[in-house]
């Protein structure tokens, strides 16, 4: 904690208050709500930062910027931390369905409490976030320090539980865990990053994020090796699932230990005092986080995200598709999420800088688009290993972009001092939305059968995709033109309606 915050005075400092009105010139004179800040802000920043430190401006200054230290060092507990997760998360369905018996429609529930857990504790983590300490600053690492803790404070106790209730009960504590640190995390890594260079930053996040859900059960495939237990069906009664648990505790420790000494107290370049109006002295209200739905963006977005997440099959359920509608050997099962997971890590980047570019808005509905020949594909009489990895491959594209990308769209939307609380009601919307859709889901495969239920499911998503098209269209714009050059500025927009956020 005290390496973090001993450097934490060397990241770039924002421009002051005073210089805000060039930024919110070039912001307003910028085409469309999601490329703006990529046309005018990058510019304007980068000239103030220069001159503030008395540097000539060079524009290859900015593209070394766009990923700041903390973005880096977030990103790494997230990948040592999902290779604790993964560990679990690749040998849980069998462990269940087949160790201890659980019907489909059983494990869709205890899916779904996992992703309900983890959503209803998204809220008070992005509200506890936002709250000022005695020093004056929000609480994010604190409040993110403390649900690392708690997922790595589970993972020994999956060495001590053995019935369906007490697993069901570690896994809630988990996704406690999972939901208080999500918000404050991503709300670090917006507010440490330039407007104009967000999605970049979360793609690169979100891919060393997925690449520790790559390593995960590579790990637990050698440790059940290492350790002699039997690959599949033991019911983690073995030595090898045993040592699978400890493992994974012990890499959930390593992740709290570089969050604590390597990501700064203070990762934000914005100050109290900047950004659109909200509560920024003092400590924003419960009351203040949910008027965030008043802002028309912030409402429009998280209506299309539970729209989506409303026929979002969860992959649990899409992977024992795969293997049961393309004849996968059963063996081959814990290895199916790496496909997924080295697509996303592969498009992660250069999908979420193609979102900076074309807008986060449209790149979010095309990732629904390419879940959807996912889900037409696992449709057809096609079979085989190309299928599965066509299948792999596309969802993985779904998911590069759309998580991360979703979450830079939604901080675009509120005010730095709120960032935390805005960005936990977007995933707390989704989040609920794929509880809802786990439970539907299973009891749909119980009565009507897996392929006939992913049948009513894409018909669903491509319904929901058309609405989310029409509600999140883009406002008429005029042709896009060269950087805009500082001069008086428009009447600016009240500042509920601002789609880029100076940070």
């Amino acid at each position: 904690m005290y390496v973090a915050d001993s450097r934490s005075s060397k990241a770039p400092v924002a421009p002051a208050a005073p210089r805000r009105g060039r930024r919110e010139a070039a912001a307003d004179t910028a085409t469309g709500p999601d490329t703006g800040a990529a046309h005018g802000t990058d510019t304007a920043d980068t000239a103030d930062a220069a001159d503030a430190v008395g540097r000539p401006h060079r524009p290859g200054r900015a593209a070394r910027a766009a990923v700041p230290g903390t973005v880096l060092a977030l990103g790494t507990v997230s990948l040592v931390t999902d290779v604790s997760s993964e560990m679990v998360s690749a040998v849980l369905p069998l462990y269940l369905l087949t160790g201890l018996g659980l019907s489909p429609l059983g494990f869709g529930l205890l899916d779904g409490i996992q992703n309900g857990f983890s959503a209803l504790v998204r809220l008070a983590g992005g509200h506890l976030a936002d709250r000022r300490g005695r020093d004056g600053a929000p609480r994010h690492k604190a409040v993110a320090a403390l649900g690392y803790g708690l997922s790595a404070l589970c993972k020994p106790l999956l060495l001590l539980v053995h019935t369906v209730p007490l697993i069901g009960a570690v896994l809630a504590v988990d996704r406690t865990g999972k939901g208080l640190r999500t918000a404050p995390r991503d709300a670090m890594i917006s507010l440490a990053t330039e407007p104009a260079h967000r999605g970049r930053a979360f793609g690169v996040h979100r891919a060393m994020d997925t690449a520790g859900a790559l390593l995960g059960p590579l790990t637990a495939f050698l440790v059940l090796r290492t350790a002699g237990g039997p690959l599949l069906a033991d019911g983690g009664r073995q030595q090898g699932y045993q040592a699978v648990f400890a493992v994974s505790a012990c890499v959930a420790v390593l992740g709290v230990l570089i969050l604590l000494l390597f990501v700064p107290h203070r990762p934000d370049a914005a100050g109290p005092s900047s950004g659109p109006s909200g509560p920024q002295s003092g400590s924003p209200g419960l009351r203040d986080g949910l008027a965030l739905l008043r802002r028309p963006d912030l409402r429009r977005l998280t209506l299309c995200a539970v729209l989506l997440g409303l026929t979002t099959v969860s992959d649990s359920f899409l992977y024992l598709l795969v293997q049961r509608r393309l004849g996968l050997a059963t063996e081959y099962f814990p290895l199916l999420p790496l496909g997924t997971a080295a697509a996303f890590l592969l498009l992660a980047v250069p999908l979420g800088a193609l979102a900076d570019r074309i807008g986060r808005r449209r790149l979010f509905l095309a990732g629904h688009g390419v879940l959807l020949l996912a889900y037409g594909l696992l449709l057809s009489p096609l079979g085989g290993l190309p299928a599965v990895v066509c299948v792999l491959v596309l969802h993985g594209a779904f998911y590069a972009s759309t998580d991360g990308v979703l979450a830079a769209a939604a901080a675009d939307a509120v005010p730095p001092g709120q960032r935390g609380a805005g960005l936990a009601l977007v995933g707390t919307g989704q989040a609920l939305a794929r509880f809802a859709c786990s439970l539907a889901f299973g009891a749909l495969w119980g009565v009507v059968g897996g392929t006939a239920a992913l049948a009513w499911s894409a018909g669903a998503l491509a319904c929901c995709a058309a609405g989310a098209a029409f509600v999140l269209r883009e406002p008429p714009s005029g042709p896009a033109g060269p950087a805009p050059v500082p001069g008086p500025a428009p009447t600016p927009a009240p500042a509920a309606t601002d789609p880029e956020v100076p940070s």
